[in-house]
């Protein structure tokens, strides 16, 4: 992983705010209340790897000071579990949402596994609509690669990324992608995007 540190270092703190950032920029990150701690253990070192390669690349770095972060609901007691994987209440949160993203449009719409992913296939009314246990972190990792390959900078581009990298204390084998480290991996292929789309988006330190 790259030694790059980020300019706007996001604190794992489970009283962070529903939402953070400005809706105007053009980077989104879609979390599950749940799990706040993925805005550290995913996000800073994915973008530790984004932040290096476009740097390399291009001598700029992304201010991140203004990426928007959001709980795709505003209660974790509503999450959807195994049993009651829909109720109103999130499908309240759903119609919210869609009338942000669809008033602001950003470029990148990043989320951070099984629930937030298929939150946002609602929203864009993806079908079939799936559970939470189809969101297994190797179809997780095809809809990454399927979102990478057919990214488009004229619309907004869902962009998964998985949630765990640790269990039981081990690093998950899964966590490789043909001999790379996951956050290099991911990290250098949204850097890709973003670098080959540069004049496209207002996101540059200056």
């Amino acid at each position: 992983m790259s030694n790059f540190t980020l300019n706007n270092y996001i604190p794992l703190d489970t009283t962070i705010k529903r939402e953070t950032g400005e809706r105007a920029y053009p980077i989104w990150l879609i979390v599950n209340p749940k799990h706040p701690a993925v805005r550290h253990n995913i996000w800073t070192p994915a973008l530790a790897e984004i932040q290096d390669k476009v740097y390399r690349d291009t001598h700029t770095r992304i201010d991140t000071t203004n990426i928007y972060i959001r709980n795709a609901v505003g209660d974790s007691s509503i999450v959807p579990n195994t049993i009651n994987w829909w109720g109103a209440e999130v499908a309240k949160e759903l119609e919210l949402f869609k009338e942000i993203v669809l008033e602001h449009q950003p470029k990148i719409l990043i989320s951070f596994g099984a629930f937030p992913f298929e939150f946002l296939r609602r929203v864009y009314e993806i079908k079939p609509q799936k559970v939470p246990k189809y969101w297994s972190t190797a179809n997780l990792g095809d809809e990454f690669g399927r979102s990478i390959e057919n990214f488009d900078i004229n619309k907004t581009n869902r962009i998964p990324l998985r949630r765990r990298v640790i269990s039981g204390g081990k690093f998950l084998e899964e966590y490789s992608y043909f001999g790379e480290n996951y956050f290099h991996y991911v990290g250098t292929k949204i850097a890709e995007k973003i670098i080959e789309n540069k004049d496209r988006l207002n996101i540059w330190i200056e």
